[in-house]
């Protein structure tokens, strides 16, 4: 019988060649285990030209902005054609002379086109200084109450409210700044700035009401401020044919003219629109800039917007934000106004003086998807449309609506950049580079 080693009742005892062999393996386990992984092969990194051209096609900010306005563009330049009954005759025969329907419809689009860029930006064609000059003088013109309006209805967002009263704040802001501007005998520069501080504090005290009704008893600011729309509107139709406001000199609903004192200066000379108001309203995207991104009442504005809840838990003044909210979201609405009867638009307050300005500063504050310099620049391509659909309208043929429906398809592509990676098949991009809330912005 074999002995067993008492160790091992199982087994028998290993042979020294055994023992040998798996120390050896034991051995070749530790140092696999111990020694470091081997490092992948190193890739070479794409060129600078080629992550240009990959990321080109993603879903981004800026490739989704330029995609809506080619899609606006287009499906505007099918309703030209569509609206066209000479041009919509060539299609009856398409099938006979195609080159017909081609021809008219490319002369149309581009003519309409052409004359939009010729009134926006720079006439080829032009003779002279103010002739060159005159289509961005136009733009800028139009864009620096926007850039008021826009913020208003932007800063307004960004703190949890949205103010659809921009339109009734910036109204208020015109009456004020008109009165002070006929009624105040004041030397120039002191007139100017106490017109631009009355406009600014018509605006704000129209916000102030939505703001303390929302904060001390829950009323909703949309409605609010809707009503507070109509009021200021029925009040401007009031008061222009007031005694001491109405032009002694007219029968009609128009005021004193506002002195000369009290109006912006132009920029380029007495020949062309543009006004410092454009200054101003570049001054005014910096400073809102700053208040949100910079200061510490931006912040609290901000907390606010994302959560009053956890806002006021943290001992942030939910009640006294909102109220300065639209304190300063009327103020800016209230300058937006001002500019309309201190600037080039008109001199004296008409019940259309403020035309659109506050409904178009909702569409401008949504393009720039509420951050301050997204809204200049919404502001701008807002203006340019208006400039440029004007010379439109006049050397083409197309109506001024069509603008109007331009800006609309722009609005409605850019707020739904699903819709546009749809049509487009754009790759998905890194989730810090799309966003799609209008909260979060470019």
């Amino acid at each position: 019988m074999t002995n067993v080693s008492p160790g091992s009742p199982d087994k028998e005892p290993a042979t020294e060649e055994q023992a040998a062999q798996t120390a050896l393996g034991n051995t070749e386990r530790a140092e696999t285990a111990t020694s470091p992984t081997a490092a992948p092969a190193p890739q070479a990194r794409p060129s600078l030209g080629r992550l240009f051209l990959d990321n080109l096609w993603a879903a981004n900010t800026f490739t989704v902005t330029v995609l809506s306005l080619v899609l606006a563009m287009v499906v505007g330049a099918i309703l030209m054609i569509v609206s066209d009954p000479e041009v919509l005759a060539t299609y009856s025969y398409i099938t006979a002379r195609p080159s017909d329907a081609i021809n008219s419809s490319w002369t149309l689009v581009s003519e309409a086109y052409g004359n939009l860029f010729k009134g926006a930006v720079f006439d080829p064609d032009a003779v002279g200084f103010t002739a060159a000059l005159s289509p961005i003088s136009e733009t800028l013109t139009y864009t620096a109450p926007l850039v008021f309006t826009g913020l208003s209805v932007a800063l307004a967002f960004r703190g949890g409210l949205f103010n659809i009263g921009a339109q009734g704040q910036a109204t208020m802001g015109v009456i004020l700044a008109a009165l002070a501007g006929f009624l105040l005998p004041l030397p120039p520069g002191l007139h100017l700035l106490v017109a631009l501080l009355a406009g600014a504090l018509g605006g704000a005290i129209w916000g102030f009401i939505p703001g303390i009704l929302k904060a001390r008893t829950g009323a909703h600011e949309v409605i609010n401020t809707i009503m507070l729309n109509y009021i200021a509107t029925y009040f401007l139709t009031w008061i222009i044919v007031q005694n001491g406001v109405q032009d002694p000199n007219r029968t009609d609903a128009i005021s004193k003219p506002v002195d000369a004192s009290a109006q912006l200066p132009r920029l380029l000379g007495d020949n062309l629109r543009v006004h410092a108001g454009i200054i101003l309203a570049v001054l005014a995207t910096w400073a809102v800039a700053w208040l949100l991104n910079r200061s510490t009442l931006g912040f609290e504005l901000r907390a606010v917007g994302a959560n009053p809840d956890a806002s006021r838990t943290a001992g942030i003044s939910v009640t006294r934000t909102y109220v300065l909210i639209m304190v300063f979201a009327g103020a800016l609405a209230g300058l937006g106004g001002s500019q309309m009867v201190l600037g080039t638009t008109a001199a004296a307050l008409t019940p259309l003086v403020v035309a659109q300005i506050g409904f178009d500063g909702i569409l401008v504050a949504l393009l720039g998807r509420v951050k301050p310099w997204g809204v200049a620049l919404a502001a701008l391509l807002f203006g340019a449309l208006q400039a440029g659909g004007n010379r439109m309208q006049s050397y083409s043929g197309i109506s001024l609506e069509l603008v109007t429906v331009l800006q609309a398809l722009i609005v409605i592509f850019i707020a739904a950049p699903a819709l546009v990676k749809a049509i487009f098949q754009l790759r998905a991009a890194r989730a810090a580079r799309l966003q799609t809330s209008l909260a979060k912005g470019w």
